[in-house]
Formats: structure tokens, C-alpha cells, sequence
């Protein structure tokens, strides 16, 4: 059982073609929902009118695209402080002040590169994966993942709560220079709040990964083992003109400003999933 979108050009369409199938089936959710992003990067900022009609929306209501991609991947502080410093950054000044509690912060990027071990002390996956990919004596293709799930923080009894993004697994097809492909998954994808951000954030990571490592950005895939159309402050009928008012400009989005990221890129504070 399963539901796929054809493969879309960039994130807003992806976006809307994702909203446009699950809010179709009953209940305004599905299960197991594909759906593929040829170019995750371009046309990921605000001057795609799907993104700034997303933003819009979501600010009405105390929220952000940005602060759901920043969750993802900080991408001013790799702007500002380059990849040697700014994980130091995130981790000594950032994680202090958004912190939740002492499990989890709610960024996915606190995970990444600072998962818990058995054993005690933490492990850097991130760094350690770019660090495999840019080994030349390592001719693996295929065994670059980030697990965030924790089995030890995050079974519990809240029936939605906590991560939702549960598996990254990336991929490299042989080429000049080798293209980098990313898997995500999603144990519970909120399409409203929570999708457009997601993909920008998991996009900015792509082209982290890739720039760091030598590849080039290919497709994004992501699987939605549940997605739900939700209403974050937000009536029915407003989802419904939300929808209609992104559709219109779709067809201009493939035409919108090139790739640079998101309006503002400040890291605000978590928004978990």
C-alpha cells in the first residue's frame, strides 16, 4: 500500500503535489507516501511564490518555513562560519538557547552530529559520514546514513510526539563528478506545517554533504509512512484556500530565483519534525 507523486522539479512543487494527494484521500491522511524532488536546491527561497504563500501562512500563526528547514540543517551558521567551525558553534551557543528539555532539543541537526552512545560520550554522524564519502580509498556507494531515531528517548507512549524524522540514508552514482542522492524517512509527516520546511532543510543538507565532499545535488526522496494534512491554529476551510492560493502561481515557481536559501537564515527556535 502506497501512495507516489510523479517526480517534481523542485521542493514547492513537490510540496504541492504532496498536499494535493493526501488532502484527496479520507481523513486528509495516507500511509507509505513517496515523493521525489529532482533539484532540491533551486528555487528554495522565497521568491518561489509556493514557498512565500507557504510563509506567509505560517506566520500568521507564530511559525516559519525557515524555522522548520533550520531544524534540519543550520544553513547561516554554515555561511558564516564554514564547515570547520560551525558545528562547534551550534552545539556551545545555539543548542543552550533553544533547548527543550534534556533529551532532545528538537533539531534534527543536534542528532546529527551529536548522537548518544551506549557506551557514554556522543557520536558526530554527520562528520563522520562527509569524512567516509571523502576518503578516496573507500569505494563504498551505497553506506552513508544518519539514524535519528533513539530507541532509548523516543519509545514512548505519546502517540505523535518527539522525532518524525527517523532515517536519512544517502547514495553516490558513479559519474564526473559522482552524483549524491538522498532517501528520507518519516515515521509522521505533518504536510501543512511541517513538509515544505522539511524539504528545503534536507535539500540544504544535500548541498552541504555534496559541496564538502565533491559530488553534485541529485534527486531527494522522501517517505511519508504516515502524512496527514494537519491544521496548525487553522480551520478547514483555511486549509482549503491555502491549497487554492499556492496553486495558482505553481506554474511560475519553475521559473523563480535560483538557489540561494531562504529568506533571513537566522536559526530561530526548534520546531521538532
Amino acid at each position: 500500500m502506497h501512495l507516489a507523486i510523479p517526480s517534481q522539479p523542485d521542493c514547492a512543487t513537490a510540496w504541492l503535489e504532496a498536499f494535493k494527494l493526501v488532502d484527496g484521500q479520507t481523513g486528509h491522511e495516507a500511509h507509505n507516501v513517496l515523493i521525489d524532488v529532482a533539484d532540491p536546491v533551486t528555487g528554495a527561497n522565497l521568491a518561489n511564490p509556493i514557498v512565500s504563500c507557504v510563509n506567509d501562512f505560517l506566520e500568521e500563526r507564530e511559525k516559519s518555513v525557515e524555522c522548520i528547514a533550520n531544524t534540519i540543517f543550520p544553513q547561516a551558521l554554515y555561511q558564516r562560519h564554514g564547515s570547520d567551525k560551525f558545528i562547534e558553534v551550534f552545539h556551545k551557543r545555539v543548542l543552550p538557547k533553544v533547548r527543550k528539555n534534556g533529551r532532545w532539543s528538537g533539531y534534527y541537526f543536534e542528532r546529527m552530529t551529536s548522537m548518544p552512545q551506549v557506551g557514554g560520550g556522543t557520536l558526530d554522524q554527520l562528520s563522520r559520514m562527509v569524512g567516509r564519502i571523502q576518503d578516496k580509498s573507500n569505494t563504498s556507494l551505497n553506506k552513508h546514513e544518519l539514524s535519528l531515531f533513539d530507541p532509548e528517548r523516543d519509545v514512548t507512549g505519546s502517540p505523535y510526539g518527539g522525532q518524525c524524522l527517523s532515517f536519512l540514508s544517502f547514495h553516490l552514482v558513479p559519474g564526473t563528478p559522482k552524483t549524491l542522492l538522498l532517501t528520507a524517512q518519516y515515521r509522521n509527516h505533518y504536510y501543512v506545517e511541517k513538509l515544505l520546511g522539511n524539504l528545503i532543510g534536507l535539500g540544504r543538507l544535500m548541498a552541504f554533504v555534496a559541496a564538502e565532499t565533491g559530488t553534485s545535488v541529485g534527486a531527494l526522496t522522501v517517505l511519508s509512512t504516515h502524512a496527514t494534512i494537519d491544521q496548525p491554529s487553522a480551520s478547514r476551510q483555511e486549509i482549503v484556500n491555502l491549497l487554492e492560493q499556492c496553486a495558482q502561481p505553481a506554474a511560475l515557481a519553475k521559473t523563480a530565483a535560483g538557489p540561494s536559501p531562504c529568506r533571513g537564515d537566522q536559526v530561530r527556535g526548534p520546531a521538532a519534525r
